[in-house]
């Protein structure tokens, strides 16, 4: 009887353990989790928000210098990368809050050079690239998407290559900017097959190697029974 009652006893306690460790690790979550309002109110200093601490200090100063250059364009570029976002939060959505947030107050008797904003979500690996107007009659929305969605993503499948994702994406939009002809997509390299030496299936039973061990095995008893026989008469 008392080990009967031991059984829903241990269930109640290991349900509210579980119950106390998802209401501590909830609030966690949510305090993980970024939305505009996270991000500061105006531009920061830096050109790069590296909040998702993934880039070296000589890959984050390399980006921080081409994201300068781009002020000879008379274009304001940013680079932001994020662990996670708020919950129903896109991407491109956060781009267009932040792109909203941060020209709804510019500084008094100043004229901010548009935004380009370039977003790095390292927990889905997601990528998106949003162009203030009139920037965006330089650099229209389907070259964006498309900078985005192969430039910037290829080497993130390839593996955790953010710094070459940024600098790949940021040299074809400088092209651009320049008046030079979109590089394009880049590449995809294809894996050559491994030549092996081992036999298919197909190649093992269209072969003659079965033959040849029915012979081997006539002969190697045929021939020793016949020597037998010639030499005991």
């Amino acid at each position: 009887m008392a080990l009967a009652s031991e059984t829903p006893l241990r269930r109640s306690l290991l349900s509210l353990v579980l119950a106390l460790v998802l209401v501590m690790v909830a609030p966690v979550a949510a305090a993980l989790a970024v939305s505009a309002t996270d991000l500061p109110p105006r531009p920061p200093a830096e050109h790069v928000l590296d909040d998702a601490k993934v880039l070296s200090r000589a890959g984050k100063a390399e980006i921080e210098h081409q994201l300068e250059s781009f002020s000879a364009e008379r274009v304001d570029a940013r680079l932001i990368t994020l662990t996670r976002l708020d919950y129903g939060l896109g991407l491109h959505s956060l781009a267009d809050q932040l792109l909203e947030r941060w020209t709804a107050d510019p500084p008094a008797g100043t004229s901010p050079d548009p935004l380009l904003l370039l977003l790095i979500d390292t927990q889905t690996r997601a990528t998106a690239i949003a162009a203030q107007a009139p920037l965006d009659r330089q650099l229209p929305t389907e070259l964006l998407d498309s900078t985005a969605a192969t430039t910037m993503a290829q080497p993130l499948r390839s593996g955790d290559r953010y710094r070459q994702a940024a600098v790949d994406a940021l040299q074809r939009l400088a092209t651009v900017l320049q008046g030079g002809e979109d590089p394009g997509e880049p590449v995809v390299e294809e894996t050559a097959a491994v030549v092996s030496n081992i036999p298919t299936r197909e190649e093992t039973s269209s072969s003659n190697a079965f033959t040849w061990v029915i012979v081997l095995l006539v002969v190697g008893t045929v021939v020793p029974m016949v020597t037998w026989w010639v030499f005991s008469r």
